[in-house]
């Protein structure tokens, strides 16, 4: 398990983040036929679990990502998916980003991408929370492991525990708006009180007024409910608990001996 990406796993990673980003954006630019009453969603969305599947066995095959970090990320995933209803995303408090967070801090951007996919994955299963939304859940949270690891890695103490509580609050605003986008498209009925101005999807106009639309939307309806609810339960985790479980995360991968970069991470 290293803190940086090999080549093979950064174009993994990039084939599979670039799936992800056309499986949220695709309403804005498909153009209907005339005469069209339905639009199907693109069949990229099946691809999107064997391209998870390729990051794992690009991490394996290139000596990324041995046995012991597999079974570092298994723990990882149970315990996330036990936090997860601890909140069941009520007022948007949510606990099953903290650790995400800062398990890919420590174990870098591959592996939080990986923990990312899995600990939703795990956790739908445990809550009956298995639906049209987990792929993008599961994309979203991917996301979240994966920018943590590319986070720099220099900052130290106090100024990590800031980045990371800065990095925890931005990522709970980008996690609801990109799940509103995800269902934004299937609303309909989307009207501004003392407007006559829709704010649903309009097929086939252009992208930059679909997207004002969906922005006013994002912001009307969760920005300041839901997503800052998430933002603060973020930030007081990540802001109490990352000391002790950063160094907790530390000492696991000193001793497990995850190779040299985990050497350079056990060292701080």
């Amino acid at each position: 398990m290293t803190s940086r990406l090999t080549p093979r796993s950064a174009f993994v990673l990039g084939v599979a983040s670039l799936a992800g980003l056309v499986m949220f954006l695709w309403p804005l630019f498909v153009q209907p036929e005339a005469g069209a009453t339905r639009v199907d969603q693109p069949f990229i969305f099946m691809a999107l679990l064997p391209i998870v599947v390729l990051v794992v066995v690009a991490e394996l095959t290139e000596g990324g990502m041995d046995a012991k970090a597999l079974a570092m990320l298994g723990v990882l995933t149970a315990v996330n998916a036990a936090l997860r209803p601890l909140g069941a995303g009520t007022a948007g408090i949510e606990t099953v980003f903290f650790v995400l967070v800062l398990a890919g801090r420590v174990f870098g951007p591959g592996f939080g991408y990986v923990l990312g996919c899995t600990s939703l994955f795990a956790s739908a299963l445990l809550t009956s929370g298995v639906g049209p939304w987990l792929p993008f859940q599961m994309m979203c949270a991917a996301w979240i492991g994966l920018g943590a690891g590319l986070l720099p890695r220099r900052v130290t103490g106090r100024a990590e525990i800031a980045m990371l509580v800065a990095y925890a609050v931005v990522v709970a605003y980008a996690f609801g708006m990109l799940m509103n986008l995800s269902s934004w498209p299937f609303q309909l009925g989307i009207a501004v009180p003392g407007s006559d101005r829709t704010l649903q999807l309009v097929p086939g106009d252009p992208v930059g007024e679909n997207l004002h639309r969906f922005l006013l939307y994002n912001l009307l309806t969760s920005t300041w409910g839901w997503d800052t609810g998430r933002a603060i339960t973020n930030a007081l985790l990540v802001g109490i608990l990352g000391p002790p479980v950063l160094t907790t995360l530390r000492r696991a991968a000193r001793r497990a001996r995850y190779g040299q970069p985990a050497v350079e991470v056990a060292g701080r």
